[in-house]
């Protein structure tokens, strides 16, 4: 029978199983999202292309997968992000430092990011920088920028420069505020602080749309489970991998393909078996060479996901093109073999591109971030002295 152990403390240990599971599975969740925006991009939509190839069906199911991605991410940033929060609440500048981490985590790459984008915007004057805007509904104006580092891209500005993907940081910037807050209020002996806190998670909800409070349920599960021990044995393990695989293939073929209101409930079932099997990973893997390829692999992509996510759109754009005097509209041919050769070799660009992109940014984030408490702690002792 399976022992269920709720935890002290969230175990974060890099030598376990579901440490090395959560890094896998954060490269390969941002590398599906790159490839199935890609193939939307030089590829025609499934559905109209009439007698498919064989190559082409393969292609389109195996990155048809970009929503459950996304999900992942939600599960896996309540996890760690979340988890490491309540492991640290009792020690000094628990908050600080969180706020330190969180933010140093989003505007190290975004900012980078948008720069780039503003750039490749000039180069295909699809942006005039003698003529700025103020606008709130254009997506380079100075509103935009600023909307997006804070999370309120489609909620009172679009995504920044049309990168479509960043509408999922205004959810997880949303949930990095109102978990802390919550936690607050539940642990603050304070009326008074704990009636301030109320104001403020009342507001955030108002402010939110009502898919974006729903989805904070699957960022919440994804913290709860940090805390989740389930000791089994291997059978059950193998039930639940195998339960995860079967959902996501549901959900990839009879599913709603979009995050929504009316599509939670199955995003919220392979959330839950997904969160089930990571805690019965949580155990010492064996040491040997399978393993720890496939643990250098998995930290290799995980390093610069975030990159790749928040960067593969204009990055596709700038392939494009460059590539524009070869492949003309940038439309390939589905059921053309050589074709999809071209389409791996542009996804290579691609992820080489945000690996290049991440080692000056993401790559340099926690120097950053020590660095800026470093500061900020010393000019506190200094203004109390």
């Amino acid at each position: 029978m399976p022992k269920i152990t709720v935890l002290q403390r969230a175990n974060l240990s890099e030598d376990q199983w579901h440490s090395m599971l959560i890094s896998l599975l954060r490269g390969l969740a941002a590398l599906q999202v790159a490839a199935a925006h890609l193939r939307a991009q030089v590829y025609p939509g499934f559905d109209t292309v009439q007698d498919p190839s064989l190559a082409f069906q393969g292609l389109a199911f195996a990155t048809g997968f970009a929503y459950l991605a996304v999900i992942v991410f939600f599960v896996l940033s309540g996890w760690l992000v979340g988890g490491s929060l309540l492991n640290r609440l009792d020690t000094d500048r628990a908050i600080a430092n969180y706020a330190i981490d969180r933010v140093t985590r989003l505007w190290f790459v975004l900012i980078p990011t948008f720069g780039a984008m503003l750039l490749l915007g000039m180069a295909t004057s699809t942006l005039d920088p003698a003529r700025p805007s103020f606008a709130l509904d254009n997506a380079y104006s100075a509103p935009a920028f600023i909307g997006n580092l804070v999370g309120l891209q489609n909620i009172v500005v679009p995504e920044f420069g049309g990168n479509f993907p960043l509408w999922s940081l205004s959810n997880e910037t949303w949930y990095y505020v109102l978990f802390p807050l919550l936690v607050m209020l539940f642990r603050t002996r304070s009326t008074s602080y704990r009636l301030v806190i109320l104001v403020a998670v009342v507001a955030i909800v108002h402010l939110l749309n009502e898919a974006i409070l729903l989805y904070f349920s699957i960022w919440l599960l994804g913290a709860a489970f940090s805390r989740v021990r389930i000791e089994c044995g291997p059978l059950l393990r193998w039930a639940l991998f195998l339960g995860v695989v079967a959902a996501a293939v549901i959900i990839r073929l009879k599913g709603k393909s979009h995050i929504a209101v009316d599509s939670f409930a199955q995003y919220l079932l392979f959330s839950l078996v997904f969160v089930l099997f990571l805690s019965s990973m949580q155990f010492r893997r064996t040491r040997g060479h399978a393993t720890e390829w496939l643990n250098r692999i998995g930290r290799f992509f995980s390093e610069f996901s975030f990159t790749l996510y928040v960067l593969h759109i204009p990055l596709i754009a700038a392939l494009l093109r460059l590539a524009a005097p070869v492949l003309g509209d940038g439309k390939l041919n589905p059921n053309q073999p050589l074709d999809m050769l071209v389409y791996l070799i542009l996804y290579l660009g691609l992820v080489a591109g945000a690996y290049l992109f991440h080692l000056p940014f993401e790559a340099k984030t926690y120097r950053v971030r020590e660095w800026l408490k470093t500061v900020l702690y010393a000019r506190g002792r200094a203004v109390r002295a």
